[in-house]
């Protein structure tokens, strides 16, 4: 019985690569595939990020440099929102929906703050780049890949952005903490009180209004004398009673008014944290007074609708069991 004859095949010949003084050279003829880049812009409106380059600048800037480099752009976005919270930017969001659907595979931005200002955000494009899904981050000057050192330059960058925002609210706290030591509560001034709108910063006052102060006190001492917030409403409604912004005093106003105990010299800052603090200013009332008006404005809490109220129930106890007798009227 004769062998099985073997079959031999056409395949294309493996080529060796050439070599030079002994050594393989580098194949550098494949091709890489082009990377899509979208263009972004962003440009906050806080205080924080006034000296950043306006939108268009900032696309001008880098079309600029994608026609020098010969980088292709094939869409540009922008957005107005702060970076400091993440997931609260629409369009940042929508780009990087498509670069997980593989629309895009490089980012071009002004600055590395452009696109995070927050650890959350800096996470979704360093987790983009680890996936392969994000090739390329090319800011003004600066180019970041999926090495080691682009990526760890790229969050050092991003995490400066976020440690200047830290470090600027806890100097506003700061601030706000030491103009409330000097006697001055960081914000609008009530009725009956002007701001100073023309000294240095350091050196506002705060003045009495000497058109509404006199009729605030009098709205005091009439509570103190038996008059209800009603009253007081009706009554500054009928002189003509204005805020600063020419409008009517509502009844709202009135108890909100009748309630602040900045008239007298004090003041609690924030609202509801328990930290008072004495004003540098002039009171308008005593604080006796004021203590007198919030006794005079105690209301008892009322009653459910419906019910009423029998005599004794409320002293007399079973002899038994001690608990309380109740009452029940039938018709």
């Amino acid at each position: 019985m004769n062998p099985p004859e073997i079959q031999l095949t056409n395949t294309a010949a493996f080529q060796l690569p050439n070599e030079k003084n002994g050594k393989p050279v580098q194949r550098t003829d494949l091709k890489a595939k082009r990377i899509e880049y979208c263009l972004y812009a962003r440009k906050s409106s806080e205080d924080d990020e006034r000296q950043a380059l306006s939108i268009d600048s900032q696309l001008k800037e880098m079309a600029i440099q994608a026609e020098a480099q010969g980088l292709r752009v094939t869409e540009i976005r922008k957005e107005s929102h702060s970076a400091k919270q993440s997931g609260q930017r629409p369009v940042f969001e929508g780009i990087i929906a498509d670069v997980r659907r593989g629309l895009f595979t490089g980012i071009l931005s002004w600055a590395p703050d452009r696109l995070s200002r927050n650890a959350g955000d800096l996470g979704v494009l360093v987790d983009l780049m680890d996936q392969g899904r994000l090739v390329e981050i090319r800011t003004h000057g600066q180019v970041f890949t999926n090495s080691p050192n682009d990526k760890f330059l790229l969050m050092i960058l991003c995490s400066q952005a976020k440690l200047e925002n830290d470090n600027r609210g806890i100097n506003v706290k700061r601030g706000m903490k030491t103009k409330c030591e000097l006697g001055f509560r960081p914000n609008m001034t009530p009725l009956g009180y002007l701001n100073d709108h023309y000294s240095g910063k350091g050196q506002k006052q705060v003045f009495v209004d000497e058109t509404r102060a006199p009729l605030i006190k009098e709205a005091f001492e009439k509570v103190a004398a038996g008059a209800s917030g009603r009253e007081i409403y009706d009554w500054m409604k009928e002189i003509g009673f204005r805020t600063k912004s020419g409008k009517l005093l509502t009844l709202s106003g009135v108890y909100r008014m009748l309630n602040n105990p900045y008239y007298c010299g004090i003041f609690e800052f924030p609202m509801g944290t328990g930290k008072w603090y004495k004003g540098s200013y002039t009171p308008i009332i005593s604080r006796e007074l004021f203590d007198t008006v919030q006794k005079q404005m105690e209301v008892n809490p009322k009653s459910k609708p419906g019910t009423k109220q029998f005599d004794y129930t409320k002293l007399l106890r079973c002899g038994g069991c001690e608990s309380g007798v109740t009452a029940q009227e039938k018709l």
